[in-house]
């Protein structure tokens, strides 16, 4: 029997009793019950899966479990709560950043990791942050307002 994996996700540890070539993404959204990372396209190449390890944003689908030891963890549900959301999710709330709603995972973590560099990035900043998380529904231009407007430079209300 394998040894237990201990991974630190949203700030509270856990004993993770998976293969070490398990992605992370199976392990948080089936052992944790953390549904924020979707499963996209299983190659890393959507952003549908996006955590912050380490504080950079992270395709979780690619990544095995076992190199997540002793790391910082943080998915969606670690940023904020429903009624204090993070800067970056009350944003998206704002600017109305979703249509069916699947990309903003990997949009918002994307958005938390590029502020956390660049506070206050231009729009071809923010767009080349975000050129490889898929939106298939058309929302890019309230995803963008919704990036400016986490980084304080999007003050005026939505019409």
């Amino acid at each position: 029997m394998q040894a237990p994996i201990r991974l630190t996700v949203n700030g509270s540890i856990h004993e993770i009793a998976a293969g070490p070539e398990t992605p992370l993404l199976y392990v948080l959204r089936n052992d944790l019950a953390l549904n924020g990372p979707k499963y996209g396209c299983g190659l890393g190449e959507c952003g549908t899966c996006t955590v912050l390890i380490d504080g950079s944003a992270a395709r979780s689908c690619v990544i095995p479990v076992s190199g997540c030891a002793g790391r910082d963890i943080v998915t969606l549900e670690g940023l904020g709560t429903r009624d204090k959301p993070d800067v970056v999710q009350q944003a998206f709330i704002d600017e109305q950043a979703a249509q069916c709603g699947y990309c903003l995972n990997g949009m918002i973590m994307t958005t938390k990791a590029l502020l956390a560099i660049n506070p206050r990035p231009t729009e071809q900043e923010a767009l080349a942050a975000l050129r490889y998380n898929l939106c298939r529904c058309g929302t890019h231009l309230e995803i963008l307002r919704a990036v400016m407007r986490a980084s304080g430079q999007l003050t005026e209300a939505v019409d």
